[in-house]
């Protein structure tokens, strides 16, 4: 086992990331061919590491659970990615946009991986437009770019409201080239079950055939993990439903540390949940909150009158509104950062300002009538329109707002049945992201030699919240810029090591495991689905492990998860056969990692004695309800170490993080 080493580059922050390039040892091109690379997960940072790695002459086998890397959760990622190339010329650099991103993590953050991020993000966009990512563009064809929470430039490179979709179609078709020319070895549809190590090194992985149930093994000189987050402990989240964290659990449970499980981001701008049988949230993207005005009622009745039906949105006048992002955060306003504009939403429907009519009562407006009439002013003076009536200004206004973002406006409808043209949006905060994950060194190593960790399943970049349209950003600059110097500095001692077999006692026992565990799920009398257990979990978790923690509250989610898991081993019932299709026995792998990691989140949650970022010790606040850090005592990355099926044995290690470069004080948006 390694010890908590970060592999921090000696020097000026600036220089650090070049001089550490420059003193990497290399494998030589006519070398990589003698060299095997696993990719799990084929999203933004796994399909974008397999592509250049595989350009660099390596060979590449690459693993994901969907029936083509084109279904990547990645695909959801709607509002855009950042990156420092001032093209709006405002005061954007990329020193700004480490600063921003240090800062809107809480100063949880690694300082040396944020900055080299920013220092890479210019190279993102330049590599994707190459690739022909229809970015927005303004009148002169210039690349435009749109504001985001926690910013005061504008730095976000966006394609409408299907930026994700695009970027991946660009990391695919890099893939597809590789793969015809055979440097990719593709393998869709295929699970991975476990990781394999030999003499302490990850060399391989246990791998299930999702269509024929068959056990596969996988040998290679190193393990690449982009498996993303694990939002999905929660259930409802808006994450897809296949997103899981079984990956990441099994490389944790055979060595590999993960870093701050507690930091979960919750998403402000969510179609609330309309009832007890959902099974997932949808995400609105948070480029709406440019154009859209966040608010409530100022009077209860009003709330009450709109949650029971007797009043509409337009039915409440502009002075009983509550704007109150704007009447808090004056100089950031609607867009402040994703765990703040969360917490405000909640804290003004916990005080019965709510105006959705669920179970919660929970839900408030995203307007866009204002954005609508100030464009359509603008329109109007633009084509010479002299005293244009409110018909022309609204139908000037609505044409600006729909060629912006006339695609989530439809998503919208569809699935409400709300035109939000008319009509304010109703949105909550939901599980979104986790900027927790593997702990990883500077050369994005877990604590498993030879196993490497990027994108969201890292826990590197992004502190205790990760800003918005960061995470297509970090996901593109490990696969893209960082992996591929770092993984040859690993991989340049084994040039002469040969093909990894796979008749070995640790690829034999390893099957064996996973083997077992499938008979147990199959076999077992159990009374209820695999599904109870999760949403029993889910419950848990959004309850007492969501955007407020309390410490009599964490306590009980670890007993009450303990006795879940308990209950899941004893009554979980997977109908069904080993060798075929077979959902519900994917499920319950999943589930039971869900189990284990959540009690991890909440004990984590539990020892960390302050506010900050996406964790909200609600007995650690300020007067007027903000995250109050203690920097003394909790300025680390947690880091915690897998002892056993009892999570409560897992050992802390800590990280001390160390700024030298930015003054740490408390965040304002004020």
């Amino acid at each position: 086992m390694m010890g908590l080493d970060s592999k921090i580059p000696a020097g000026a922050l600036a220089d650090k990331w070049k001089n550490h390039k420059d003193h990497m040892e290399l494998v030589a091109p006519n070398n990589r061919d003698k060299i095997d690379i696993i990719v799990v997960g084929t999203g933004l940072a796994g399909g974008s590491a397999a592509a250049t790695l595989a350009e660099q002459g390596y060979n590449v086998k690459a693993f994901c659970y969907q029936d083509s890397p084109r279904r990547a959760h990645s695909i959801a990622a709607q509002g855009g990615i950042n990156a420092a190339k001032n093209y709006q010329n405002d005061g954007d650099s990329i020193y700004r946009l480490f600063y921003d991103t240090i800062k809107g993590g809480d100063y949880r953050a690694r300082e040396a991986n944020v900055h080299r991020l920013a220092e890479v993000s210019g190279n993102i966009i330049d590599q994707c437009v190459a690739q022909g990512v229809p970015f927005g563009r303004e009148y002169g064809g210039m690349l435009d770019n749109r504001s985001f929470g926690g910013v005061q430039v504008k730095r976000t490179f966006y394609a409408k409201g299907q930026t994700g979709q695009q970027l991946l179609l660009g990391a695919y078709a890099a893939m597809s080239r590789q793969i015809g020319k055979g440097r990719i070895k593709m393998y869709n549809r295929h699970e991975m079950m476990d990781i394999v190590l030999v003499d302490g090194k990850a060399r391989g992985i246990i791998a299930r055939n999702l269509i024929t149930g068959e056990i596969e093994r996988h040998s290679a000189h190193a393990v690449v993990v982009a498996t993303g987050g694990y939002g999905n402990v929660y259930f409802l989240s808006t994450n897809a439903m296949g997103s899981n964290a079984s990956a990441v659990w099994k490389i944790h449970k055979k060595g590999a540390y993960f870093a701050n499980p507690c930091y979960v981001q919750i998403h402000p701008t969510c179609i609330p949940v309309h009832g007890t049988q959902q099974s997932k949230l949808t995400l609105m993207s948070e480029s709406l909150r440019n154009s859209g005005r966040i608010w409530v009622p100022k009077k209860k009745e009003d709330a009450v009158a709109i949650r029971e039906g007797k009043k509409k949105a337009k039915d409440i006048p502009e002075e009983d509104r509550d704007y109150y992002l704007e009447r808090r955060y004056p100089a950031f306003g609607n867009l402040v950062p994703r765990d703040v504009a969360s917490r405000a939403a909640k804290e003004r429907c916990d005080a019965g300002f709510g105006i959705e009519n669920n179970d919660t009562k929970e839900g408030v407006f995203l307007d866009f009538s204002t954005e609508i009439m100030k464009k359509g002013k603008e329109s109007a003076t633009e084509k010479n329109i002299h005293n244009p009536s409110s018909d022309q200004i609204y139908s000037l206004g609505r044409a600006w707002v729909e060629e912006k973002y006339g695609n989530l406006f439809q998503m919208y409808e569809k699935i409400t049945a709300d035109n939000p043209y008319e009509t304010p949006m109703k949105i909550y905060p939901a599980v979104h992201y986790t900027m927790g994950g593997i702990w990883v060194d500077y050369n994005l190593m877990s604590s498993i030699p030879g196993c490497f960790v990027i994108g969201e399943a890292n826990f590197s970049d992004h502190g205790a919240n990760r800003l918005g349209a960061s995470a297509l950003m970090q996901g593109l600059a490990d696969g893209y810029f960082v992996l591929p110097y770092t993984i040859a500095n690993y991989l340049s001692a084994d040039i002469r090591t040969g093909a990894i077999p796979t008749d070995t006692p640790e690829f034999d026992q390893a099957e064996k495991n996973i083997q077992d565990k499938i008979s147990f799920f199959l076999n077992n009398k159990g009374k209820y689905s695999v599904d109870h257990f999760h949403k029993r979990l889910g419950n848990i978790m959004w309850n007492k492990v969501g955007m407020g923690r309390t410490g009599k509250g964490l306590q009980e989610a670890i007993q009450e998860i303990q006795e879940v898991r308990k209950d899941f081993w004893e009554n979980v019932k997977v109908p069904g056969e080993a060798d075929n299709l077979n959902p519900e026995l994917e499920k319950a792998f999943r589930v039971a990692d869900f189990l284990e990691l959540g009690q991890l989140m909440a004990i984590d949650a539990l020892n960390r004695n302050e506010s900050c970022g996406g964790h909200f010790r609600e007995e650690y606040s300020t007067p007027d309800g903000e995250a109050q850090r203690d920097d003394q005592n909790y300025k680390y990355v947690a880091a915690w170490e897998y002892k056993g099926a009892d999570i409560n044995q897992e050992v802390l290690h800590k990280e001390e993080l160390v700024y030298e470069n930015i003054e740490v004080k408390t965040r304002s948006y004020k």
